[in-house]
């Protein structure tokens, strides 16, 4: 397991307040509080590792396959239904929806090999992750997949805690299956629009490995 270089900076951050706290709270409450001091310390520990988990890139054999979309995130099967697209689709599709809480791994992969030709950043509100609207009302960034004359669609979608949604991806850019494609912080959602003869190979309440679960194949 590694840490991810997007966790590199919060890392900094949250050692040097959690190193500065308890440095005053062993000055000032050590001798005559002991508990209290003691509380706090282990408090900063368990809050120090949850940070450290979230930014983790676990050690995986992800899964290739020329004919499988490969989940792009670890998290929930929330969504599995016919929609009409707000963007770039004219037809119907297939959407695919990843809850991913605070505890899941958070990077974004990319579930095919082939050709970004489409990528663009909305901004928009911060409703729940899970909420039904935050597909198409929540700040997102949508990018479009094209392998041999077809295409997907994967958006990452900020929920009421994911306040940063990265994204490495360019329109012309070759990209490998599983490679990454960005990163989201704190809670959040991945949205798959998925051609209608795609064959779903999950269910609701499943739970996905980004980089190895297959979502569908085509």
């Amino acid at each position: 397991m590694t840490i991810h270089r997007e966790g590199y900076p919060t890392i900094a951050i949250v050692t040097l307040f959690l190193g500065l706290g308890n440095t005053a709270s062993y000055y000032f409450l050590s001798a005559s509080y002991g508990v209290v001091f003691i509380s706090i310390l282990l408090i900063s520990v368990l809050f120090w590792g949850f940070i450290l988990s979230f930014f983790r890139v676990p050690s995986r054999i992800h899964t290739q396959s020329e004919n499988s979309i490969i989940a792009p995130a670890d998290g929930e099967v929330v969504v599995i239904e016919e929609v009409e697209p707000d963007e770039y689709f004219n037809d119907r599709r297939i959407q695919v929806s990843i809850f991913m809480s605070p505890f899941n791994v958070h990077v974004n992969r990319n579930p095919i090999s082939g050709t970004v030709v489409y990528s663009t950043y909305h901004p928009g509100k911060y409703l729940v992750a899970w909420h039904p609207k935050s597909s198409t009302e929540n700040e997102r960034h949508s990018v479009v997949y094209q392998k041999n004359g077809r295409e997907i669609l994967v958006k990452q979608i900020a929920g009421a805690l994911a306040r940063r949604i990265v994204n490495y991806l360019q329109p012309g850019q070759t990209v490998q299956q599983n490679a990454e494609m960005g990163f989201i912080k704190f809670g959040s959602r991945v949205d798959l629009l998925l051609p209608l003869d795609a064959v779903i190979k999950v269910k609701i309440g499943d739970r996905p490995l980004g980089g190895v679960t297959e979502i569908a194949t085509w």
